[in-house]
């Protein structure tokens, strides 16, 4: 029996002797099959060809990404704090090297993904730290390989050790989730928003989007209660999904604008 890995979005699958019939998460209309058609692998497979590349990103951040780039490519983020290290969203690849990392860091405590696109490999992720899955039950449903490590959690907030918050900012999904981390960027305090929040290309502005590679825009109801979910917490630094999607300084003006601009575009005041 095999865990079988979609190749266009990183995801693992339960168990099975055969490859799944599809990727129910690329069937949906955010993500999408390639012209190829569906393709799959294994994380076996994958630990002959890439890597990952771990970096600090700030006092008490670190970055883990894969090299080559696989499947949508993003970067999850290590988050320490001295009563225990969280895991913000998550990365296909896996191996001992990475494990051997982490562990020197001070392993992984709880492991947060903001929403299905990044669910990858992250039972195999918890295993190998004893770690627990926290994610939102409102994404229940995209949950393609089940197991005892995950826990559910609803409402609009969660809050985790060293007062880190999950916060269900929806949008994107209906549990999309952000982390905030008030001890970073110095104090001022830090949003990880993968891309429920998108850093552009600019870097001092971001998006919103339903669909990314089908470009579906979120209606402006949707962009205000984002905003709104993330108002009451302190926050000038955003760090999004990929190594270079990061707003430094004056993240929450940046949003605000960023929120106004879009809002006008889609309601055709522009």
């Amino acid at each position: 029996m095999t865990c079988f890995v979609c190749a266009t979005c990183g995801t693992q699958f339960a168990e099975s002797e055969a490859p799944p019939a599809g990727c129910a998460i690329c069937e949906d209309e955010r993500q999408y099959v390639g012209q190829a058609g569906q393709r799959w692998t294994t994380l076996a497979s994958l630990q002959e060809d890439y890597h990952n590349v771990i970096k600090p990103l700030e006092r008490n951040l670190t970055g883990i990404g894969t090299h080559p780039a696989f499947a949508i490519g993003q970067r999850a983020l290590l988050v320490q704090t001295p009563e225990g290290n969280l895991l913000w969203d998550c990365i296909t690849y896996l191996d001992e090297p990475t494990i051997a990392a982490i562990k020197a860091l001070g392993g992984v405590d709880a492991i947060a993904i903001s929403h299905p696109h990044f669910y990858s490999c992250m039972v195999e992720w918890a295993r190998a730290f004893g770690a627990p899955i926290y994610l939102h039950a409102a994404d229940r449903r995209w949950v393609m390989r089940p197991d005892s490590s995950i826990t559910f959690w609803e409402g609009d907030s969660k809050p985790l050790f060293g007062d880190l918050t999950l916060i269900c900012a929806g949008g994107h999904f209906e549990g999309a989730t952000v982390a905030h981390w008030p001890a970073g960027a110095k104090g001022r305090g830090a949003l990880l928003t993968g891309d429920i929040i998108h850093v552009v290309a600019d870097r001092r502005y971001t998006t919103f989007m339903y669909s990314y590679p089908n470009m579906i825009p979120l209606a402006a109801s949707a962009v205000r209660q984002i905003v709104e979910a993330v108002e009451p917490f302190a926050y000038d630094r955003i760090y999004g999904a990929w190594w270079d999607k990061v707003i430094g300084e004056k993240a929450r003006e940046g949003v605000a604008f960023s929120a106004e601009r879009y809002i006008r575009a889609i309601e055709g005041d522009g």
